[in-house]
């Protein structure tokens, strides 16, 4: 049991590190710049994925947890398949541990990505005698 002097600073912790228990230890032992410099090393889209990551969690530890899972995914699966999957879920903004999980685990990594205009067919627009334009609302409503 210990007990911490309250801090008015939001968003910042007044645990020391031996009171943490010890898998929260663990996480301090990785810092973003070795979290990066991992990622770097498995390759682009791997690097890109973890920075948009740790940019985007509203907490850095969250970040972490979450780079730390992409880091063991590593392990139980290949680098490469990890780097095919960090550009799949960069592609769809996806940045999450489950997201990337999902794709090595249907295998979808090296399935091929749509083109933009395949994702969004250009809408079909409509034409016939009861569709009234703007102009129409314009002109009947604006005096």
């Amino acid at each position: 049991m210990a007990s911490h002097a309250r801090s008015y600073v939001r968003d910042r912790a007044t645990t020391l590190t031996e009171h943490q228990p010890k898998a929260h230890r663990q996480y301090l032992e990785w810092t973003p710049s070795r979290l990066l410099s991992w990622a770097g090393s498995a390759g682009p889209h791997t690097a890109e994925l973890f920075r948009q990551i740790l940019a985007t969690k509203p907490h850095p530890e969250v970040g972490y947890r979450c780079c730390l899972g992409l880091v063991r995914l590593g392990e139980k699966h290949t680098i490469g398949r990890l780097e095919a999957a960090a550009a799949r879920a960069l592609h769809f903004g996806a940045y999450s541990l489950a997201r990337v999980e999902s794709i090595l685990k249907h295998h979808l990594e090296n399935e091929p990505l749509p083109d933009s205009a395949q994702t969004r067919p250009a809408p079909h627009i409509l034409q016939h005698s009861n569709l009234r334009g703007a102009g129409y609302f314009n002109s009947n409503f604006i005096q």
